[in-house]
């Protein structure tokens, strides 16, 4: 299964991005670090710089046709980038378009609300998000993870870091990963 990362040059939130990552590689998964830049990307620890990590591909050069799912780390300048950028935005939309599973956690969902695909669904976030949410037609839960069936795909939601462990048994299952069975 190929799974695409999709971060901003700058901005992700590092344990949202490497914990995922590193479940989905545990069960055989191949993932994708793509980046609206080519080069690497700079992680954080909340608001301290962390690692850096080598984008594997930019928005550019795939489509949603590419992969079989799609994380969307947190972290807030994160996907306040993406949502500014007209080919993160489509490259997201694609995978509602195409029916495949995607996963966001924290403020990731900001990107999904400028794609416009969160109306009738039931998710949840970072807190602050809510009123966004909910303003663009989805239904907030304050809960460590939401699975959201409705519409042509799954979409995997949670709130924080320390719901990690619930995300990503959540989003193997999504995904179908070999070892959520």
């Amino acid at each position: 299964m190929r799974i695409a990362f999709l971060a901003a040059p700058e901005g992700v939130e590092q344990v949202e991005l490497t914990s995922p990552w590193e479940a989905v590689t545990s069960t055989g998964e191949t993932p994708q670090l793509v980046s609206t830049q080519p080069g690497s990307i700079q992680a954080f620890n909340h608001l301290d710089n962390g690692d850096t990590f080598p984008v594997d591909r930019t928005v550019d050069d795939v489509t949603a046709e590419d992969f079989d799912a799609l994380v969307l780390p947190g972290g807030v300048a994160n996907p306040d980038f993406l949502r500014l950028d007209p080919r993160a935005v489509a490259f997201a939309k694609g995978f509602f378009d195409a029916g495949k599973p995607v996963a966001a956690i924290c403020h990731a969902p900001w990107t999904l609300v400028e794609a416009d695909v969160v109306r009738g669904r039931t998710m949840t976030s970072w807190p602050s998000l809510r009123t966004d949410l909910t303003n663009a037609g989805a239904t907030w839960v304050d809960e460590p993870v939401q699975v959201c069936d409705a519409g042509p795909n799954t979409l995997v939601t949670s709130r924080k870091p320390d719901d990690l462990k619930f995300f990503n048994e959540a989003l193997l299952t999504a995904f179908g990963s070999r070892a959520a069975s």
